[in-house]
């Protein structure tokens, strides 16, 4: 299980938003590349990047403070927002990416997800955010008629390395993943899956590493780390014992 540790950016600062509303944002650190070294002091070894502006505006937006991150850092990056388009998304595998994450595209252009995947196997994920059990695309503005679970569908053969799932109801509210619904995703795929929304205390941890979970392949915690409201050292123990003994 991958604890990831995410860093929202708009305005070129790192934010969290609540329910992913973009009048909803609190600065936590104006230097996104000290808080991901900040991270990486703390023993993560991935780190989960939005450009919260990029995926307003379909292209990258903050596309400096992510080249800043990934020259500095020693973790393996996933990065999501405005990647709507291949010259995009290898601009930023060859930049040193490990992961690309396609969301609105995958409702909008299928195509391109499963020609990215193709071209880049093992790199390319699919972001699902879900209000009320239908996707939305476009920053979360808009609402799709689609489920999480049509559009994993979609990609069950295409090599899409992860779906990572987002309640945006719980996102940034601190009430705790919503595992049920993730893990039902997860049941019902065989691409892995990672929890998003909600992440608000160790107790997320342990539920994470309860066997009724152990097809997902982590969580994304974000307000939480920033508040200080779980204890990274505890947590990050926890998983490598798990991972150790499992």
């Amino acid at each position: 299980m991958i604890l990831f540790p995410a860093i929202d950016l708009k305005d070129g600062l790192c934010v969290r938003l609540e329910q992913g509303d973009m009048a909803r944002a609190t600065v936590f650190h104006r230097d996104p590349a000290e808080q991901a070294a900040a991270f990486e002091r703390a023993g993560f070894d991935y780190l989960h990047i939005v450009d919260l502006d990029g995926a307003f505006a379909g292209k990258p937006v903050n596309a400096k403070a992510v080249e800043r991150i990934i020259e500095s850092s020693g973790m393996k990056v996933q990065l999501g927002g405005g990647i709507r388009d291949m010259a995009t998304l290898t601009g930023w595998l060859d930049k040193g990416v490990d992961r690309a994450i396609i969301g609105t595209a995958a409702v909008r252009d299928p195509a391109f997800v499963r020609e990215a995947a193709r071209r880049a196997p093992g790199r390319v994920a699919v972001g699902l955010d879900a209000r009320a059990g239908k996707v939305a695309v476009e920053g979360w503005a808009e609402a799709s008629e689609l489920t999480a679970l049509d559009i994993a569908r979609r990609f069950e053969d295409a090599g899409i390395a992860a779906i990572i799932y987002t309640d945006i109801a719980r996102d940034g509210m601190l009430k705790g993943l919503n595992l049920d619904a993730t893990i039902a995703l997860a049941d019902a795929v065989s691409i892995p899956v990672i929890a998003s929304g909600g992440f608000a205390s160790i107790d997320d941890v342990k539920a994470l590493l309860s066997a009724r979970a152990a097809k997902l392949e982590g969580a994304i915690a974000g307000r939480a780390l920033y508040d200080g409201r779980v204890d990274v050292t505890e947590a990050l123990r926890l998983i490598r014992s798990a991972r150790k003994n499992g």
